[in-house]
């Protein structure tokens, strides 16, 4: 069985419990098959899990056109209850403090991008017509992903469950590279925008804190 201190350690050595409570937490409104995704544990599993969430009235599953489990007030406060538990015990803040203004640094930048993304210099809608110019952007995105990549990967080692982020910027970055366009700032599609607000939220959950100016968006 691998220790809190294993250089090998992985997602799943985190308690599944708070890893599928803060995939809820992080998204908002998640399906279990993307929870399983994310998480990286057995469908079966993440399933059980939210079951018994629901039983404790952690959770609750909403369908309709777009079904999907979501955090009640008290599963808000469990999974809290749970990472400060894990932040403690795993001796993380120094990291995580450090995690989060790296990560700050890059906002800005990304947040830029992605507005070049979404808009041509003249103010207009992008429709993405233009394949040189999508490609710039693109290719400026290669210097923030190596940094946001390697920022992530560096807290991993503290906190294994952050192993994650490297996979799924480098999904999205790889999808973009393809010609999907969605994979750059689409909602709800495992974009790098998706990835990129997760990364967000995960830290200021991890740290108990609330979104303020400093933090940007």
């Amino acid at each position: 069985m691998r220790t809190d201190d294993d250089p090998t350690a992985t997602p799943t050595d985190t308690d599944p419990r708070l890893l599928v409570l803060h995939l809820l937490r992080l998204g908002g409104f998640v399906a279990a098959d993307r929870v399983a995704r994310g998480t990286g544990l057995d469908v079966d599993v993440v399933t059980g899990i939210l079951e018994t969430a629901r039983a404790d009235g952690l959770a609750t599953e909403r369908s309709g056109r777009i079904s999907g489990w979501v955090l009640t007030p008290d599963g808000r406060a469990a999974h809290a209850a749970l990472l400060a538990e894990e932040l403690d015990r795993r001796g993380a803040q120094a990291a995580v403090e450090e995690a989060s203004t790296a990560f700050l640094a890059l906002n800005e930048p990304f947040k830029a991008l992605c507005t070049r993304w979404q808009m041509l210099p003249d103010g207009s809608i992008n429709d993405h017509g233009d394949a040189a110019y999508d490609a710039s952007v693109v290719e400026d995105l290669g210097p923030v992903h190596e940094r946001v990549v390697a920022l992530t990967a560096r807290l991993a080692g503290t906190l294994p469950r952050y192993d994650r982020y490297p996979r799924a910027f480098t999904a999205a970055r790889e999808r973009l590279l393809a010609g999907d366009r969605k994979a750059f700032a689409a909602p709800l599609s495992e974009s790098y925008h998706d990835a990129w607000m997760e990364l967000h939220q995960d830290l200021l959950s991890t740290l108990g804190r609330e979104r303020s100016a400093a933090d940007g968006h």
